[in-house]
């Protein structure tokens, strides 16, 4: 069997005052060999860091890992300026970006940036244009003219830099087609796992949206947001009554990752503390030295 490159991260709040130790924990992972860090993009919140300016400064800082914004809140970051951003981001660290989009999820607070509200329809039209734009404006070639509904361009010179990976949260059924059409990867919404009804019910409408216009559904990879303990001993449960994983020992981490890569097409994980943020540092460690390592053996095995 063939699987797809599998990859490892872990999430993290960007308060003001959480900075030192984010960089950090970044660092660790660096070397720790985890392929990618995220932070939440919410400009309207005034004690978090910028995404991308934090993203920016901990690439500075780094040499191996990629980092990207788990998704990018792009009302508040109109496609053209998006692209120039994230293909310089790229230019500088030697590709370790990848592109995290969402079409717009808390519209009161956006709309109070004094960014127009948009429907929910067309807030997905534009999220679709955003990612056709960007992958346009990325890569080289001639002077870029595009005349959607949402964007315009005229004559813009392309960076010669490729478009990093587009990983998206998208959660209904018009932005799932999207995703299939355009993006490189999808991220579940509200931590669901592999398991879940979200994931079943929506994982074929991307690959029924990607083979209608050509494209192999199994490029698409999908990366799990996965809160859970790790904790010293087994638990008798790993999943709770709603079925919803809740963790366990490090034994248990690796057999339940390991079966999601062979047996449900997951292609990348990225860790959260079981309340959503940022896990803590010995259970990072346990994550990076220890699941990461074992899960990447067992799967290099059986497609070995």
């Amino acid at each position: 069997m063939s699987v797809q490159k599998v990859v490892f991260g872990f999430g993290a709040h960007s308060g003001i005052d959480d900075g030192p130790e984010l960089l950090r924990m970044v660092e660790q992972a660096d070397r720790d060999g985890l392929d990618h860090f995220s932070l939440s993009d919410h400009p309207y919140i005034g004690r978090r860091l910028d995404a991308y300016a934090s993203i920016g400064f901990i690439l500075g800082r780094t040499q191996q890992i990629s980092g990207f914004a788990n998704v990018t809140n792009l009302p508040t970051r109109p496609a053209p300026m998006l692209a120039r951003m994230v293909t310089s981001l790229s230019a500088l660290s030697g590709g370790r970006v990848v592109l995290g989009m969402g079409a717009g999820g808390l519209w009161d607070r956006i709309s109070d940036m004094g960014v127009p509200r948009l429907s929910p329809a067309d807030a997905v039209d534009a999220f679709e244009e955003a990612i056709i734009l960007v992958k346009k404006l990325s890569g080289g070639g001639p002077p870029v003219t595009y005349q959607g509904r949402h964007y315009q361009v005229d004559q813009i010179e392309p960076a010669p830099v490729a478009a990093p990976p587009v990983w998206t949260g998208s959660v209904g059924r018009k932005s799932l087609a999207a995703t299939g059409r355009v993006a490189d990867g999808w991220i579940p919404g509200h931590a669901a796992d592999w398991l879940s009804d979200r994931y079943r019910t929506s994982r074929p409408i991307i690959d029924q949206a990607a083979a209608a216009v050509g494209r192999d559904p199994h490029e698409i990879r999908t990366v799990f947001n996965l809160p859970g303990r790790i904790t010293d001993r087994p638990l008798p449960a790993t999943r709770d009554r709603e079925g919803r994983w809740i963790g366990g020992s490090v034994g248990q981490w690796v057999e339940e990752l390991t079966e999601a890569v062979l047996e449900h097409r997951a292609s990348g994980f990225t860790l959260f503390s079981p309340e959503g943020g940022t896990q803590d540092l010995v259970s990072l460690g346990h994550w990076a030295t220890e699941i990461v390592p074992a899960v990447r053996e067992a799967i290099a095995k059986e497609d070995g």
